[in-house]
């Protein structure tokens, strides 16, 4: 878990509390006092005095038993909450409708959180074959368009601090060589977008580039599309459509 660097100590008992919760946000389903207590190397008497805290909060649900928990309705309101407030995302619907509209095709919105990119906003395909991505779903940013388009925005030096050596693979075309990837950010940075190649979803290729309303980029948006149905054509719509739609989104954020 990521910390601010102020010239305050942090606060032992509210990391505890952030960690605990982003573990369990990380996964889904409900865990043993054994299980989280390996992972996160809390004592366990403390460890089950904080989870039965959280559950009195509404932060954790637990089963019949008592026994297992995992992330609690609490999580969920405020990560509404954060989608509900945040002005890009308002500022986006338009285009992102549009975007849609243009494509057919399933359009996403993110954000970069460190190495990983968060999907803000979605909008599904017109087609029966289609991906399927949730608000919220956090991904490797080297594996996906939308990741790669953004990090793209950084220098090279910037990236190496991010991301280690070797990246773990999601597929069998997942870029895995930190230089690898570096020397494919330069493409990126020379042709204006970034292309998932399989890389995070066998089956489906994705488009992304990044909003440059801020240096490096925070936001980009993509499209995705199954390989079976992509032809030359559409991929030429796509990215016209990508471009029409970022340069619409930096004017519409330049009235935040």
């Amino acid at each position: 878990m990521a910390t601010a660097e102020s010239g305050a100590a942090p606060v032992k008992s509210a990391v505890r509390t952030v960690e605990l919760l982003e573990w369990c946000a990380a996964r889904p389903g409900l865990h043993s006092l054994a299980e989280i207590q390996e992972a996160i190397g809390y004592p366990k008497s403390s460890l089950y005095m904080l989870l039965r805290t959280l559950v009195d909060l509404g932060w954790v649900e637990t089963d019949t038993t008592g026994t297992r928990y995992g992330i609690g309705v609490r999580a969920l309101l405020v990560g509404s909450s954060y989608i509900d407030g945040d002005e890009v995302v308002a500022a986006a619907r338009p285009t992102l409708d549009r975007l849609s509209d243009d494509t057919t095709e399933t359009i996403h919105l993110a954000r970069l959180d460190g190495a990983s990119v968060v999907y803000l906003a979605t909008r599904q395909s017109q087609h029966f074959l289609r991906p399927f991505t949730r608000v919220g779903r956090r991904l490797p940013a080297y594996s996906t368009a939308l990741g790669k388009a953004l990090l793209a925005t950084h220098t090279d030096e910037q990236v190496r601090a991010l991301l280690p050596e070797r990246l773990k693979p999601v597929t069998e075309h997942t870029i895995t060589d930190r230089e690898v990837l570096i020397e494919e950010l330069a493409l990126v940075r020379e042709q204006g977008y970034a292309v998932d190649r399989e890389e995070n979803t066998l089956g489906l290729r994705c488009f992304g580039v990044a909003v440059p309303y801020r240096t490096p980029a925070r936001d980009a948006i993509s499209c995705s599309v199954p390989g079976a149905r992509l032809t030359p054509g559409h991929e030429q719509v796509i990215k016209a459509a990508l471009f029409d739609a970022r340069d619409r989104l930096i004017l519409a954020t330049r009235r935040l």
